[in-house]
């Protein structure tokens, strides 16, 4: 087999099963070597003597557990000292289902670590190291519920509405720095996150749940569009604009001198110097 010209080293974490292995398989056949980080040494091995066997690439296996402080030290640390990365899927993630009141907080705080924590430091170092050398993408995945607490998904959906702000927010700070970002809104998905955390796939709604290699082609053709964020699921791109432009207007107000005067409070009239 010729081994195709490499685009640069992706890093995919998450990269096991589900969306990272689609990820990890997507990216190889486009040419990119690998960096395949899990906790499942096993299904990492798996997944690249299968891809360097199908597509030529190069394919490391670091085996690592996002939530121990050690393992992500190290994998921050090849990212900042790896010139060959040049994307980072920032994929690992957990959900936790069930009312807010019934979670324990050692689960909340380990959901935190790996949906936050882990997310915000590993891009906090790819982005870094990108900045440095002049180029990088950096891929986020975050999820629809993070835009909709109506979902009554607490904790889970505050860790992805942290994502969409963090990836925005870094688009704000460094998008002229030849770093590209995404973030990417997955609706429910046929992964194994689902029985992870405790609930029946047969459950979901078929016509309302995607297939990953669906989700997955679709979030490549979105970061090639130049999308920030992609909701793969979205039928009409001009919702979420019209959504960001109302934001947008009511953004001047955010911050002002006194009280909306709804509130009825006295305006307190500042002395001269």
């Amino acid at each position: 087999m010729t081994q195709p010209q490499s685009l640069g080293v992706a890093l995919v974490t998450g990269a096991s099963a589900g969306i990272g292995a689609t990820y990890a398989d997507r990216l190889a056949r486009r040419g990119h070597d690998l960096i395949l980080v899990a906790r499942d040494a096993a299904r990492l091995e798996d997944l690249a003597r299968k891809l360097r066997a199908e597509t030529g690439v190069a394919v490391e296996v670091f085996r690592a557990d996002l939530t121990d402080k050690a393992d992500l030290a190290r994998i921050e640390d090849r990212l900042a000292s790896d010139e060959a990365i040049e994307l980072l899927i920032n994929n690992a993630g957990a959900a936790l289902f069930g009312g807010y009141l019934e979670q324990d907080g050692e689960r909340i705080e380990g959901l935190i670590q790996l949906n936050v924590v882990a997310v915000t430091r590993l891009a906090n170092a790819a982005a870094k190291a990108f900045v440095r050398r002049g180029r990088g993408t950096i891929v986020n995945l975050g999820s629809v519920v993070g835009l909709l607490p109506e979902y009554r998904s607490v904790v889970y959906g505050a860790t992805k509405a942290f994502v969409l702000y963090l990836t925005q927010g870094m688009n704000e700070e460094l998008g002229g720095a030849g770093v590209r970002l995404q973030a990417v809104l997955p609706g429910a998905t046929r992964t194994e996150i689902w029985e992870r955390a405790g609930r029946n796939p047969a459950d979901l709604d078929p016509n309302r749940t995607m297939d990953v290699d669906e989700l997955v082609d679709a979030a490549l053709a979105g970061l090639d569009r130049g999308e920030l964020v992609t909701i793969p699921s979205l039928l009409d791109p001009a919702e979420w604009d019209a959504f960001q432009a109302a934001r947008l207007k009511m953004s001047p107000n955010f911050s002002n001198a006194h009280p909306a005067p709804r509130y009825g409070v006295k305006a307190v009239v500042a002395e001269p110097a």
